[in-house]
């Protein structure tokens, strides 16, 4: 559990500054690291679940959160980049 928290907060800090980002040339090193560092994170953290032997709906409840914190880290980073205009 201690994990799957740690992991949530990260993608969520992750994914805000993807969204926040307006230059093009950090977004693509950002979404490549990304896509990499999620691929290796989910796969641990998937391991980590099925050596733990949840019930399915728990399974159920820490993927989905693990698959929507990214995404709603990068809204939020949008959100707040069009609200706060740096002068």
């Amino acid at each position: 559990m201690v994990l799957e928290l740690g992991i949530i907060v990260h993608s969520v800090v992750v994914g805000l500054s993807l969204g926040a980002t307006n230059d093009t040339c950090t977004i693509k090193g950002l979404i490549a690291a990304l896509c990499f560092h999620q691929m290796f994170e989910g796969m641990g953290l998937g391991g980590c679940i099925l050596q733990a032997e949840y019930t399915n709906v728990k399974n159920f409840v820490m993927a989905f959160f693990f698959t929507v914190t990214t995404p709603f880290g990068i809204a939020l980073g949008i959100a707040l980049s069009s609200v706060y205009k740096d002068s």
